[in-house]
């Protein structure tokens, strides 16, 4: 049996990582600036995260969610207090797409309604109703495509009206910044009318924080830069540091039905012990402060050429977009600079680097960057 060939690969075998470092089966160190798609928010392999897991795993590896969790009842509390949302409850699951599919059943639910609003580039996911609101054709099958979904531009407040105002919307389900879109950043007026609107007509507001949550843009969720206060909140990548970890954060408005939701991995015991391990690293080392920093340097030390259009983001979730496709670029910083780095659609490098990331090692990509350039 082969692997089913889905990925686009690069003949790069890592086999260690440290902090922002991997290195390969050759052993040649490479610069990490994508943490794996901002999974790894608090750096490869840190002690703090190793231990963690090390010790549950010589305790008790899994227990279904027949029987009591303390673990998970720490990590609601701890997620509460350090994201500001107290009152909210939590739902635990393994990925961001079984995330946004549990928000938007729970949104259907509590309203009786079937419509989705979603953004155009936006992305969700690859299954069900994440795949339907994620505005991608390439991803969708005839089965996707069965669900009742708009579309709308970011910062279209009068369709975004008219929309909502037919008062048969279930969701509406919106990335703070989208990621593989672009990373383009809806207007604080944008979220903050969105907010009002849904409230206004029985709208439930779904904030997809999957990439962007965890303190990746300085604040540990971005769309508290928006000041808003959404319904549902849809985490998942930096959770658990690369271990499958996920969530819903649930309002105090929804009422749990007993059997309505289930997920058969969803805050094992290894997963908690990791979360737990990620929120005490945030803390202690102020890696939300640090992803402010660094990402306001590597902002304003790109290099400046007529080859690149727009500098754009927030902390260290930056994209860079350039008149002509980055593929090349992004092959000589990997192969030549030994720079790993992301995309978003044909024309954006995206920079995902773990928050732990130094100024030198900032310094290393920029140089990198102005050397191809």
């Amino acid at each position: 049996m082969e692997l089913f060939n889905v990925y686009n690969l690069y003949n790069v075998t890592p086999v260690k990582a440290q902090g922002c470092s991997i290195w390969d089966d050759k052993g040649q160190e490479y610069l990490d600036m994508y943490a794996g798609h901002a999974v790894v928010n608090i750096g490869h392999s840190h002690p703090k995260f190793v231990a963690a897991v090390t010790d549950q795993m010589q305790q008790m590896a899994f227990v279904g969610n027949m029987l009591q969790s303390p673990q998970q009842q720490q990590l609601a509390k701890r997620l509460g207090k350090i994201s500001g949302y107290d009152n909210y409850s939590l739902f635990l699951c393994s990925t961001g797409a079984e995330s946004v599919e549990n928000a938007l059943k729970l949104a259907s639910f509590h309203t009786g309604r079937q419509r989705v609003l979603a953004f155009k580039r936006g992305y969700h996911g690859r299954t069900s109703g994440a795949g339907a609101v994620t505005d991608n054709a390439s991803i969708q099958s005839l089965y996707n495509r069965v669900h009742k979904v708009v579309y709308v531009d970011l910062n279209d407040t009068a369709t975004l009206t008219k929309e909502l105002e037919t008062q048969k919307v279930a969701a509406c389900i919106i990335e703070p910044i989208q990621g593989t879109g672009g990373v383009h950043t809806p207007s604080v007026e944008f979220m903050q009318t969105l907010e009002k609107l849904c409230h206004q007509n029985g709208t439930l507001l779904i904030m997809d924080e999957v990439q962007t949550g965890f303190g990746r843009t300085g604040k540990f969720f971005a769309h508290e830069w928006a000041g808003v206060h959404p319904d549902l909140i849809c985490i998942g990548k930096p959770m658990a540091n690369g271990l499958p970890c996920a969530g819903v954060m649930i309002a105090p408005v929804f009422e749990a039905v007993k059997g309505r939701l289930g997920s058969t991995f969803g805050g094992s015991p290894i997963v908690t012990a990791a979360a737990l391990s990620v929120l005490d690293v945030l803390e202690e080392e102020k890696l939300m402060a640090n992803a402010k920093a660094m990402g306001e340097f590597l902002k304003e030390h790109i290099p400046t050429s007529p080859r690149i259009k727009d500098v754009r983001g927030k902390g260290l979730m930056i994209g860079i977009e350039f008149r002509e496709p980055v593929a090349p670029i992004r092959q000589k910083l990997l192969y030549d600079k030994h720079i790993i780095t992301g995309s978003a659609g044909m024309n954006v490098i995206r920079l995902l680097p773990p928050l732990c990331i130094t100024q030198q090692e900032c310094y290393t990509f920029i140089n990198a960057l102005k050397s191809i350039l």
